[in-house]
């Protein structure tokens, strides 16, 4: 878990805690879940796009090996 928040630096549990009760102030508890559902929506199309561009090129390494055969 530490590693998660390696580029927060030296921040600890409590100013973590202080940055989430800014949070949930400045949001509110309502939209915290609509940020979050956003948030994943956003990370899954961009994990979908490089997943798709990996494979774009793996195909095109594979028929590149097949017509030098």
């Amino acid at each position: 878990m530490a590693t998660v928040f390696l580029f927060l630096g030296d921040v600890g549990g409590s100013e973590l805690m202080v940055i989430l009760l800014v949070v949930l102030v400045f949001f509110g508890a309502k939209r915290i879940p609509e940020l979050a559902r956003g948030l994943g929506k956003g990370i899954r199309e961009f994990k979908d796009a490089t997943n798709g561009i990996k494979n774009e090129i793996e195909n095109t390494v594979e028929k590149d090996r097949k017509e030098q055969l």
